[in-house]
């Protein structure tokens, strides 16, 4: 999940996947820090993972169903944290690094993790069920979109201004999603008109984490999220899926691509690189995970675009790029 607009994930998710969110105030206050070279190609590692992940939630679903996917991959995902949380703590205790303590405790994780989990929950599964009857190329593209809706919600429930930049970012993403998605003779087909509605969601979830992402740990907030995010796709993995153990053994590549790989092992890498990078910098790195959601389709899927759809992907990219640069409007508090 992943990425962001002045925050930044776990994402999407992210999506995802997010898909973990870092606090949108933090990064647009943070000063510019320099950019080691060897953090920008973690974070272009992270990009590359996390873009391929749609390959891996696209392949899963021939052996398995969409629900039965998010319950086994987000239970996988949480549960590889655990270890991962200990390897990041040791690694801050091991450079010396001074943290602030959270200003939550245990009930604070749980309410941001419980409420973040149900969010992704939904989210991540009108990506799954989208990925169904639309391309992986497109799936990333139109999930990343969340980085346009975020700032109106912060407007719409938070109070905030948006910055002027926005609208011409608005109406770039919109000629683009035009190209991409409206296409067809049917318009806006089934699958594209869900990965939309995925990006609204996780506009909902990034706000959910960054209420709760500066009171408590960042990586721990995640683990939480992703475990109930897994329990409550089992609800109607048991009521609308027959999942054999069989079926998801067939499917153990996908599974723990997306939850090990994807999830575990790429936050990982994009919280330690991100203590050294730009918070700027890296948002724009890692924004490139539609662009290689794309690039894995047409290379493994063999998912071919139209020039047409080509252009299309293009405006979105550069409306999601300038989206996460600082405005005018905010660059100078």
């Amino acid at each position: 999940m992943l990425t962001f607009p002045a925050k930044a994930f776990d994402s999407q998710l992210y999506s995802m996947y997010t898909v973990v969110v870092v606090d949108i105030k933090q990064k647009r206050e943070n000063h510019m820090k320099p950019s080691n070279p060897k953090n920008i190609l973690l974070l272009l590692l992270t990009s590359m993972i996390w873009g391929s992940a749609f390959v891996a939630q696209s392949v899963g679903m021939d052996y398995i169903g969409p629900f039965t996917m998010n319950c086994v991959r987000f239970l996988i995902g949480g549960l590889f944290l655990l270890p991962c949380i200990r390897f990041l703590d040791g690694w801050k205790k091991k450079n010396g690094e001074e943290t602030p303590p959270p200003t939550g405790g245990t009930k604070q994780l749980l309410i941001g993790g419980v409420l973040a989990g149900f969010a992704l929950c939904v989210a991540a599964n009108l990506q799954q069920i989208g990925l169904m009857y639309t391309t992986v190329g497109k799936a990333g593209f139109l999930t990343a979109l969340y980085v346009i809706f975020v700032p109106f919600m912060g407007v719409l429930f938070l109070k905030q201004r948006l910055p002027r930049s926005i609208w011409f970012c608005v109406l770039l993403a919109v000629a683009g999603m035009a190209l991409l998605c409206l296409s067809g003779p049917m318009g806006l087909m089934p699958g594209d008109a869900l990965e939309l509605l995925c990006a609204v969601v996780f506009s909902f979830h990034i706000l959910i984490l960054d209420r709760f992402s500066t009171q408590v740990d960042p990586v721990r907030l995640s683990c939480v999220q992703f475990l109930t995010c897994g329990i409550l796709s089992g609800i109607p993995m048991l009521l609308l899926e027959s999942p054999s153990p069989s079926a998801i053994l067939a499917a153990w590549v996908p599974l723990l691509y997306a939850g090990v790989l994807s999830g575990g092992i790429g936050y990982t890498l994009q919280a330690v690189a991100q203590k050294d990078c730009d918070p700027t910098i890296a948002s724009l790195i890692l924004c490139l995970e539609s662009v290689f959601s794309v690039i894995f389709g047409w290379i493994i899927l063999h998912e071919a675009l139209s020039l047409r759809e080509w252009l299309g992907c293009g405006l979105m990219f550069i409306a999601i790029v300038l989206a996460q640069l600082p405005s005018r409007d905010t660059a100078g508090k």
